[in-house]
């Protein structure tokens, strides 16, 4: 399905809010309309038909109609669903303000498309290293099935902040944040 309108078609059958909170796409289950030639790139770029989608209010309006069912990622209203593609994570965090410090610690990241998680029991970090380049990919959780990529800057400023632990008998190094102890990698000896 690659008819140009169908962006247009999608944005209209979003129901228009009261408040400021997200669509219930959890709870929506209309029938699957095939595919459209959409995507996320790695760096938070959505494209359609091929170009980049340039106006943010938009892209905001698409991210909170986007789900992940297993392995794959649709726009959702409550009469249609759309496949589209999704290179790593559907949202990048572009920025992390840090409160406290030590265990108290509290990290708070903001994406690509204005969502904020705090880091913690409801939003963890979780860090996969490439087997190849040993590089850390780190990810938060933002909403239900949904990650953010931490940008390489913020992950910068994470690493910063990253302080031993003992865990199993190897000391890690990790992040506090919410109460919870997120490991990033062995420490090295």
């Amino acid at each position: 399905m690659s008819d140009p309108g169908k962006a247009g078609d999608l944005l209209a059958q979003i129901p228009k809010g009261e408040g400021k909170g997200l669509p219930p796409v959890h709870l929506w289950n209309p029938d699957f309309c095939g595919d459209i030639d959409m995507r996320i790139a790695r760096d938070g770029t959505w494209y359609y038909l091929g170009t980049p989608i340039g106006r943010k209010p938009m892209v905001r309006l698409f991210s909170t109609i986007i789900r992940r069912d297993g392995d794959d990622y649709f726009l959702i209203t409550p009469v249609e669903k759309v496949g589209i593609k999704v290179d790593d994570a559907p949202f990048v965090a572009v920025s992390v303000e840090v409160e406290g410090e030590g265990e108290a610690q509290l990290l708070r990241f903001t994406t690509n498309v204005e969502d904020v998680a705090e880091a913690g029991a409801a939003h963890p970090l979780r860090f996969v290293i490439d087997p190849v380049t040993q590089e850390p990919a780190p990810y938060v959780h933002i909403r239900t099935n949904l990650e953010a990529l931490i940008h390489r800057n913020v992950f910068y400023q994470l690493v910063e902040l990253a302080v031993p632990r003992e865990i199993e008998g190897q000391i890690w190094l990790g992040l506090w944040s919410g109460g919870e102890f997120f490991p990033i990698a062995p420490q090295p000896d």
